[in-house]
């Protein structure tokens, strides 16, 4: 069972977009309060989980998005225990999903896995598995599609008893090849549409998504099933995609747009979290890239 009770407003921004709760807002904060803010652990990647909680608390944030390799690191009721000493509620655990496989065992063994995810995130107190579906094992997108909707269907109600939305995240073209075969955010939506299960939304990283000429129409058409909400920056120095994400307002992405989108389709609470594969920002202390991070998102997010 979900322990829910030491983040009451985490919960409320989950209830909040599921289908018949709240009327959705069209209004938009022209700056995102200090309080929404949260460090995803891959923005501190060297640190572990009690360091990047003791960091957030010096900080002055609110807010950290865990990842499952560092929460087994510490232990899953250790973890938890440190993260509510620390003062923190979770926006979300990283990740769930990878479901197509080549064999029915390794399927089964995936959606395994997810169980054991569901019950992290419950331990820990998020209602937010951000799921990475995964890629197709062979050249057969569409099959890996169905294998992805198969998984997720399969564990939706498991998660709705533990109080925990299942949120699939796109990822950029750049990654479907070897890592996702939803690379749209239309794509989640279609995955969501045919699950049809209040327990499954939709995770917006601008990351991933600012480049598609769709975006503000499908944005429009994620309200009430935004669950969570990443950002970080697109830089054009090229490299590996998966390590050079930038620190918002070193790339191009239109992030107060996007967000604006966000928060007129209803997210206009939840956290916002930042998110961030680069060495560059992994070798610096990590008290030094959370200043920078809190800077740069009163200026640019």
């Amino acid at each position: 069972m979900a322990n829910n009770s030491a983040h009451p407003a985490q919960r409320a921004t989950a209830q909040h977009f599921l289908p018949g709760g709240h009327p959705l807002s069209t209004q938009h904060s022209p700056l995102p309060p200090l309080a929404r803010l949260s460090l995803n652990q891959m923005t501190t990647q060297r640190w572990s989980l009690r360091e990047a909680a003791d960091g957030c608390a010096r900080a002055g944030l609110g807010w950290i998005g865990v990842w499952r390799d560092k929460l087994a690191d510490a232990g899953v009721e250790a973890g938890a225990k440190l993260i509510r000493d620390a003062g923190l509620r979770v926006s979300g655990l990283c990740r769930g999903g990878m479901f197509p496989a080549a064999t029915t065992a390794e399927r089964a063994e995936r959606i395994e896995d997810n169980r054991r995810a569901i019950a992290e995130a419950a331990a820990i107190g998020t209602s937010v598995l951000v799921l990475v579906c995964g890629a197709a094992p062979d050249k057969d997108i569409d099959a890996a599609r169905k294998q992805i909707a198969a998984g997720i269907a399969t564990v939706a109600d498991e998660a709705k008893a533990a109080g925990v939305v299942l949120a699939i995240e796109p990822l950029h073209p750049a990654f479907a090849a070897t890592r996702s075969a939803i690379a749209t955010l239309g794509e989640a939506l279609d995955i969501a549409d045919e699950i049809d299960h209040p327990n499954v939304q939709v995770v917006i990283d601008v990351y991933h998504v600012w480049w598609d000429p769709q975006l503000y129409a499908q944005i429009a058409r994620s309200a009430g099933r935004i669950a969570a909400y990443h950002v970080n920056d697109w830089l054009t120095t090229g490299g590996d995609p998966l390590t050079t994400r930038g620190m918002m307002g070193d790339g191009v992405i239109e992030l107060r747009r996007i967000r604006h989108a966000v928060e007129a389709a209803g997210y206009r609470d939840g956290p916002i979290e930042v998110e961030i594969f680069n060495p560059t920002w992994w070798e610096m202390p990590g008290d030094d890239v959370l200043a920078l991070m809190k800077e740069r998102y009163r200026d640019h997010v």
